[in-house]
């Protein structure tokens, strides 16, 4: 078997990265990662793709999506303060070598191995190491790893880190008012009343496919992605031919008022879940943010029979709109044998906060208790 890298996916078989990486995850799949390099998504803001293959012969056989990064944007898994200390020291902490989805703080195979095998997952960990040996990079960092890729990276020694996001769980819904029957009394009135300022202000939401958007409506939701972004001082790094280019896995959620459309989310469909990315608003209507990014993705996901709903980084607030804590996790190596000492030590010490607030989280479930 030979192992290899290339930047750019230009010269690697889709059928092939897609047999390895399964129908499951979207993001993982060879279009995504694809229309990132060819709509002008990585490089200006720091990503330079460095996707780690294997092959036997002339099968695919092992991928590994990989990046050398010269900043942190976009990793949604913080090490700035990581970088601060390597800066204060006089050392490097930039380029480091990224194997994450750029801008997507969503869990997916990371080690695609055919038949999930583990001697060609240590060879991809192998090969990323060899990168950071060989280019003097300061280490590598896998993250929003799925767990069978933990326990490989585990078995190579590597450092773990583990956060909260808060999804949603089908538990086979009829409909709903069948999902809110789980909750409290006190969670389902807010929901309930939530739902109805929405409803009071004479509000529509429409769902549309990609595929069915017209030219206006995409310009209108791109327009809502690029405003969050000038609210919070942000950058806008995917662009609207990326968007189109992946038109056939994306969900279109519009809020209307008096025929206008005001507000707007950007989804994205797995085979069994639905991923929420972004959203934008021109006015602000009461409750109409938690009707667009999780109420209607709800209902979305019960009609279509979904198991999975996935709103984004962040957010306590959605535990009480049904999403509850969800380890996500992440797997570091750091080539510096000092640094590497102390922030193992940080890491042993933050896991020990971090389990004490999810232990709180868990104690804010909505839902009936048994």
């Amino acid at each position: 078997m030979k192992l290899s890298t290339v930047d750019s996916l230009s010269t690697v078989d889709a059928a092939q990265w897609n047999a390895l990486a399964g129908d499951d995850n979207p993001f993982i799949q060879y279009d995504f990662l694809r229309a990132l390099e060819q709509h002008d998504c990585l490089h200006n803001w720091g990503w330079q793709p460095q996707h780690i293959l294997i092959h036997d012969e002339d099968t695919l056989v092992g991928a590994c999506p990989a990046y050398l990064k010269h900043n942190s944007y976009g990793e949604f898994v913080f090490d700035w303060a990581w970088a601060d200390a390597y800066q204060r020291n006089n050392l490097d902490y930039y380029p480091k070598l990224v194997t994450s989805i750029p801008f997507t703080p969503a869990k997916g195979p990371r080690l695609l191995a055919l038949h999930n095998d583990k001697n060609i997952k240590a060879q991809l960990i192998q090969g990323a190491l060899d990168i950071v040996e060989h280019k003097k990079l300061s280490g590598v960092h896998w993250l929003f790893c799925e767990e069978h890729d933990i326990a490989a990276l585990k078995s190579e020694n590597m450092m773990m880190r583990f956060d909260y996001q808060f999804h949603w769980q089908n538990q086979d819904y009829r409909n709903f008012d069948d999902f809110l029957a789980s909750m409290s009394s006190k969670k389902r009135k807010n929901i309930k009343r939530e739902r109805r300022r929405v409803s009071d202000d004479n509000i529509q939401i429409i769902i549309k496919k990609g595929a069915e958007l017209s030219e206006e409506e995409w310009k209108i939701l791109y327009n809502f992605y690029q405003i969050t972004f000038m609210k919070k001082s942000g950058t806008a790094t995917l662009t609207l031919e990326f968007f189109q280019a992946m038109a056939h896995k994306l969900v279109a959620i519009f809020a209307q008022h008096e025929n206008k459309i005001v507000a707007g989310a950007i989804c994205f469909q797995g085979k069994n879940t639905l991923y929420g990315r972004h959203w934008g608003c021109y006015e602000d209507y009461d409750s109409l943010h938690f009707e667009v990014c999780y109420y209607t993705g709800i209902e979305y996901c019960i009609q279509h029979k979904l198991q999975h709903f996935e709103p984004g980084a962040q957010g306590e607030h959605k535990i009480s709109r049904g999403f509850l804590p969800v380890q996500t996790r992440s797997a570091h190596y750091i080539a510096h044998e000092g640094f590497r000492g102390a922030i193992n030590d940080f890491l042993q010490r933050e896991q020990q906060a971090m389990l004490e607030y999810g232990r709180s989280l868990h104690e804010a479930s909505p839902f009936k208790k048994p």
